[in-house]
């Protein structure tokens, strides 16, 4: 994979909207804060499916595309309670294993809400299709990716103001690589039902006269 690539695509996506990603990051934040977090996993989605648009359509990201997946709400928040309980727990025990636990989350479900999002899958089957383009060969293309986006968010999060350019940033690298994977003809997603055939069209009755 060209992680070269990606980053130039996720550089240039970031500066090209720089102005209403900026804007659109700071609201998330002050959503997600003021809400004490009950926002934060729906309106990421809204937030990640907006970018997703500009990326493929050069469509500008706008401020009530966070509330565009609420419909998500009740799997997202239950999803992210569950996170959030099992990573208490790895940091309970050890720092050590709280950090590898988190870097295993981030490696099995960077496509997750992309997946339910884009493609309409329910949570179940979008953590199935996050897993299995994660671990699409060769897998290491995924360890690099989990850890670029960690480098990238946690600078970010040393500093206020930084993640305003750093989390647009690393999602647009996400979304590039969500992209490049779809095309991947040798990835099919499992979850994804085929389409029912079309039912043959009745020959017309002969006209009468």
């Amino acid at each position: 994979m060209d992680f070269k690539e990606h980053l130039e695509t996720a550089w240039k996506s970031t500066l090209k909207f720089i102005g209403p990603v900026v804007l659109l990051t700071l609201a998330q934040l002050l959503i997600s804060t003021f809400s004490l977090g009950i926002m934060a996993p729906v309106t990421m989605a809204g937030y990640m499916r907006s970018l997703l648009l500009a990326l493929r359509q050069g469509r500008e990201p706008e401020i009530k595309d966070l509330f565009s997946e609420m419909r998500l709400f009740l799997p997202l928040i239950g999803f992210g309670f569950l996170v959030m309980l099992a990573l208490m727990i790895g940091f309970t025990f050890l720092i050590l294993p709280g950090i590898l636990m988190t870097a295993a989350l981030v490696f099995g479900t960077l496509y997750m809400v992309p997946l339910m999002t884009d493609k309409g899958l329910g949570l179940m089957e979008a953590l199935k299709g996050s897993w299995e383009m994660a671990t699409q060969e060769p897998w290491t293309d995924q360890i690099i990716l989990t850890v670029l986006y960690l480098a990238i968010v946690s600078v970010g999060s040393s500093m206020l103001v930084a993640i305003l350019f750093t989390q647009p940033l690393a999602t647009f690298l996400v979304l590039a690589v969500y992209e490049q994977r779809l095309r991947n003809k040798q990835f099919p997603l499992s979850s994804a039902p085929p389409a029912p055939p079309v039912p043959p069209v009745p020959p017309s009755p002969p006209a009468t006269t």
